[in-house]
Order: C-alpha cells, then sequence, then structure tokens
C-alpha cells in the first residue's frame, strides 16, 4: 500500500460531517445549526482512521500554518471543506485543513481543532 493510502482494515472510528446552517429566528437573530452533510449511510457516519495528536501539532501548507488536535483519513471525498466540522464520538471539531492524499485520490486528511 502506497504511502498516505487509505486503509480501511485502520479505519475503525465512525465520524460525520456536518456543514453549517445559519438561518434567523423571529426575532432576527441568527440560528446556527450543524446538518449532516454525508447521508449515503444509515448512520449518516463514514469510517476513519483518527489520530488524537499530543498537545497542539501545526501543519504548514503553501507557507500557512495550520494548528490541529486530531488528524482523520477517511476514504478521498471531494465534498469536504472547511467550513465543515466533524463529529467524532459526541465531540465536534473545526476543519482547520482538508488535505487531498495522493495522486490517485486515495485519501482525504482532514485536521481538526
Amino acid at each position: 500500500m502506497a504511502e498516505g493510502q487509505f486503509s480501511a482494515a485502520r479505519a475503525d472510528q465512525r465520524i460525520k460531517i456536518q456543514s453549517k446552517s445559519v438561518t434567523k429566528n423571529a426575532i432576527g437573530e441568527e440560528v446556527v445549526t450543524w446538518i449532516d452533510a454525508i447521508t449515503d449511510a444509515a448512520d449518516h457516519c463514514i469510517w476513519a482512521e483518527v489520530w488524537p495528536l499530543k498537545g497542539r501539532e501545526f501543519f504548514a501548507a503553501a507557507e500557512t500554518q495550520y494548528a490541529a488536535d486530531v488528524r482523520f483519513r477517511v476514504r478521498y471525498r471531494a465534498n469536504i471543506v472547511r467550513e465543515m466540522r466533524v463529529l467524532w464520538a459526541d465531540v465536534p471539531y473545526d476543519i482547520t485543513q482538508v488535505i487531498d492524499v495522493g495522486a490517485q485520490h486515495w485519501t482525504t486528511e482532514i485536521l481538526g481543532v
């Protein structure tokens, strides 16, 4: 298996990818709700490899540093963006970076805080 390639055998955690929805209530205040973005499974989850990082680690990409508390690796998905969040073990993680790993689009890595 190539470096960075998704491994179904190691993907033993279920995560949800959620999109933000902003509406206004009766008095005009913004109300933020999170909606499951992936709905092709009954539980709206996907399999992931998860690495809780020790302390806060920083990753450099295009001269920008991104902080991360946890790294998620999933089978390649083109529709995951930084404006989403990951829900793992009922804990929400803001996405700081989404990385397409490998020229063959094997894997998507998601860094979260």
